[in-house]
């Protein structure tokens, strides 16, 4: 397949453009974004089933980013781009992850999928050690630690002890899809600016997911219930494409070049807690419990970038 991930091409590090602090914002901005997105999911999952979704959000999500992408960068650049290593990059990270968020939302809800997000710090972090060398530290040791306690403590509290179904394992994958696609856009994509790297990977995972949801309906899998969509399914398709996948994507590729996955998911584990405020808005009581977990998490983050200092040579 071409995605071997040491050998995509050389481990090229971009370079930094923004400070730590922005690069921590974006990942906030991401955070809350894809957040936004979840409970807009709920009106849509009965209607439509998860391929033909999935193809949906990344056709409309690709097609909010092109014209912005050719207004910026210009044609030529489109056209010069990696497109066969994007569909594939794309269909790992946003295709197969946005059908198992589907199915992980279909078997639970917006929180729990949020929650099971405390394992992608693990996962992104040891995937940084295996390829490009990373160094642990015990800040980073212990930031990890806090983060996944805080994420722990989230679920723990709105799931009531700790139950692990169809919906959690589906969560578990995506997460994984997620991290390796996350880490593979930047490792994989070298020379790219942050907003040709994320429409890049959404073109080709809405192309990918295209191709599976038509070819899936002509095996006769399940199709769009089409009447059963009206205003309230539409709005919350725009919500779920603009903020869970456009935005969320643009702001995170954008600090994942600057801080690398395992730093950038350390802010995962405080998903619960923004899905929450969103669902507050919707209706649902305030919870302090998630609110300390997410408090958890926002400390792991800053202490696993915490630096050690280097020892001093003294000349006597």
């Amino acid at each position: 397949m071409g995605l071997q991930i040491a050998r995509i091409a050389p481990l090229r590090k971009v370079p930094p453009h923004v400070s730590p602090i922005k690069a921590n914002l974006l990942c906030l901005l991401s955070m809350l974004a894809w957040a936004a997105g979840l409970p807009a999911a709920e009106y849509l999952i009965d209607a439509i089933p998860p391929l033909p979704l999935t193809a949906l959000r990344m056709v409309l999500a690709a097609a909010l980013l092109l014209p912005l992408w050719w207004w910026q960068e210009g044609a030529g650049t489109i056209r010069r781009a990696p497109w066969v290593r994007g569909i594939l990059i794309g269909w790992l990270m946003l295709g197969m992850a946005g059908i198992l968020l589907v199915v992980a939302q279909a078997h639970s809800d917006p929180v729990t999928v949020a929650i099971v997000s405390a394992a992608m710090p693990v996962m992104g972090i040891t995937l940084e050690c295996m390829t490009t060398g990373r160094r642990v530290t015990l800040f980073l040791i212990f930031g990890l630690v806090l983060s996944i306690a805080g994420g722990v403590l989230a679920y723990a509290e709105s799931m009531g002890g700790f139950q692990f179904g169809i919906g959690a394992l589906a969560a578990l994958g995506l997460i994984a899809c997620y991290t390796l696609g996350s880490h593979l856009t930047i490792t994989g994509l070298p020379g790219m600016t942050p907003l040709g790297r994320c429409t890049l990977t959404l073109a080709g995972a809405a192309i990918a997911t295209t191709l599976v949801a038509a070819g899936g309906a002509i095996l006769g899998a399940p199709s769009v219930d089409w009447p059963a969509l009206g205003l309230r399914e539409g709005v919350a398709l725009l919500v779920f494409a603009l903020f869970g996948v456009t935005l969320a994507q643009l702001f995170w590729i954008s600090a994942i070049g600057n801080l690398g996955i395992g730093l950038a998911s350390l802010h995962m584990n405080a998903a619960p807690f923004y899905v929450m405020v969103f669902m507050v808005a919707l209706g649902a009581p305030w919870n302090w419990i998630q609110a300390a977990g997410a408090a958890i998490v926002a400390a792991g983050v800053m202490v696993a970038q915490i630096q050690p200092a280097k020892p001093s040579l003294r000349m006597n």
